[in-house]
């Protein structure tokens, strides 16, 4: 059974379960405590606090998800950064029974997986949390013989919260021969940022399993790299026939390269900060490893094509964003290689190793941190865990003074602009009320926005409009936006019941989202938008705004890119 076919059979089961069947949400998360969308519960986060779900109490998804906790295990048989999870997910409506039966019914008699090649685990308790004897008794209902049945602590069989706080609870999990393929989570505390546990008011149930996990065992393969997920990236790679023969290598590249594919689909870019040193680091891992294999330039062009042959019907994304997916990769790798050498034949020269010296190997030779572990290790100087923490301390240290003084020197040389990452970020924030007043003033009223993305660099707005935007209409948009901007308008906000500002505020989202006492921001009479904000005190901040790109988004959807000169 194919990859493609197991995605569909788990979305058409929930389906017929009654389940409303929900859109992948984006790698880039709401939630602002954490860099990536790591599982298929972050978008619902909301909803298991009690905030009205727009899609009904039961939902079922295929998450994209990626995970940084896992890069150091990826060359295994199932470590991954990137992943899909298939999950169903309930918000006060079915609970622990129907949870467990819904897995079995699907495990074991919609894909009939042997029973006796299984193993399920419960919680055991501790002090703070009781054991969980329910979920063992109902897998015994089912006719699961005790010796199948295995009790794990808090490590293995309690799950959350995402970020620094949220839902959690105990969960029970389905291993077939000796893999973890689905873990049930019972969402019956809240935890706060102390680490406090509290009863949630309404319980709920958030499912997760990694496809490519499901699909190894379905398809009887011994590695999720022999999949049809991955097996189509790893013959273009041995094509080049090398003569080493570095099975962990090939594994490295095959998933790395995956991810870079899926990053930058979400428009990440490679940089020192945040989600883009991420994508630096893997890229630039891959390139490493495909220079232990002593593969020629670009080698990773060819294998990026192959994973976007893999995924192009799934999440159109990947297809609609290839020539700058392959850009992005040609330039990192060039950039790379100018260094590389240079940077090895330091490390390897490397007497004392301290944070200080692994930083100016970075800021030179742009090694990511752990890549410079990693070349220490391959030279025979592995640095004992005891001490990389020191030396991590180390190297953060003197990465927050250049910041610093770079900071510093910024400041004098724009005589006080708003530079840093926060208020630039306020200032393309600003920009998309302009933008879409703008809109809904040249292309009708009956425009709304329908996705945000902004980064210290551009913002991304996209919207609801039938066709391809002329350049009569995209100049209109520009200049309405600058004569705002030239006015210096004063940014007003006002704080009022929501019921009160519904009556004269257009919203493009399910108002139910909001809270019972809401933030507008206004800018004259020109823009009025509900908005947590924060944005600029005048409009005048924000300089010239110049619309770089128009294009699709999907069926009925444009996006406009745009910068602030």
């Amino acid at each position: 059974m194919s990859s493609n076919n197991l995605r569909k059979i788990f979305l058409d089961f929930f389906k017929k379960k009654g389940h409303t069947i929900v859109p992948s949400s984006s790698l880039i998360p709401t939630d602002t405590s954490v860099l990536f969308t790591t599982a298929g519960m972050q978008q619902f986060k909301p909803y298991y606090l009690g905030e009205k779900s727009p899609y009904g109490q039961n939902v079922a998804s295929c998450q994209k998800c990626f995970r940084t906790s896992d890069i150091e295990e990826v060359g295994d048989e199932r470590h991954l950064t990137f992943l899909e999870m298939l999950g169903n997910f309930s918000f006060g409506g079915y609970f622990k029974e129907e949870a467990i039966k819904f897995a079995y019914e699907f495990i074991f008699k919609e894909l009939k997986l042997p029973i006796k090649n299984a193993i399920f685990t419960v919680f055991e308790g501790n002090k703070e949390i009781p054991e969980d004897k329910e979920s063992a008794e109902i897998w015994g209902k089912l006719g699961i013989p005790k010796n199948q049945i295995k009790k794990c602590g808090k490590a293995d069989n309690f799950w959350g919260p995402t970020g620094d706080e949220g839902p959690c609870g105990p969960t029970t999990e389905i291993h077939i021969n000796g893999t973890e393929i689905w873990n049930l989570v019972f969402n019956e505390y809240y935890q706060n940022k102390e680490g406090k546990l509290t009863p949630l008011k309404q319980k709920g149930v958030d499912t997760g399993m990694g496809l490519e996990r499901l699909t190894m065992i379905v398809q009887e393969k011994t590695s999720v790299f022999e999949t049809d997920l991955f097996l189509p990236i790893i013959n273009e790679l041995r094509i080049k026939k090398y003569e080493l023969k570095d099975i962990k290598a090939e594994r490295i590249i095959a998933d790395h390269i995956k991810s870079t594919v899926f990053l930058v689909s979400e428009e990440i870019l490679p940089s020192n900060v945040e989600r883009g040193y991420i994508l630096r680091r893997i890229l630039r891992r891959a390139i490493r490893y495909g220079k232990i294999l002593n593969l020629p330039k670009e080698f990773l062009i060819p294998l990026a094509q192959k994973t976007v042959e893999i995924y192009k019907d799934v999440y159109p994304e990947v297809k609609s964003r290839e020539t700058d997916i392959l850009t992005v990769i040609q330039n990192e790798e060039e950039r790379f290689e100018k260094t590389l050498e240079r940077g090895i034949k330091i490390l390897s020269k490397c007497s004392k190793i301290d944070g200080r010296e692994l930083f100016n190997i970075y800021q030179s030779y742009g090694f990511p941190f752990e890549q410079s572990l990693e070349e220490l290790e391959r030279e025979g100087k592995k640095i004992p865990q005891s001490e990389v923490e020191i030396i991590k301390k180390e190297f953060n240290e003197e990465l927050k003074k250049h910041q610093e003084i770079s900071r510093a020197g910024a400041e004098e040389k724009f005589k006080g602009g708003l530079i840093n990452h926060s208020e630039k970020a306020i200032q393309y924030h600003t920009a998309t009320h302009l933008l879409l007043a703008a809109l809904r003033e040249v292309l009708g009223p009956e425009i709304y926005q329908k996705g945000s993305n902004i980064t210290t660099e551009r913002l991304r707005f996209d919207f609801n409009y039938p066709e391809k935007l002329n350049e009569e209409q995209i100049k209109k948009i520009e200049n309405l936006v600058n004569q705002k901007i030239k006015e210096n308008i004063t940014v007003e906000m006002i704080e009022m019941p929501k019921d009160q500002a519904l009556k004269f505020v257009k919203v493009s989202f399910n108002p139910d989202k909001y809270g019972n006492f809401v933030k507008i921001y206004k800018i004259g009479n020109f823009s009025i938008e509900l908005c947590g904000g924060p944005h600029v005190k005048r409009t005048g901040e924000l300089g010239h705004f110049k619309i770089i790109k128009e294009e699709s988004s999907g069926a009925g959807i444009r996006r406009i890119k745009a910068i602030l000169e």
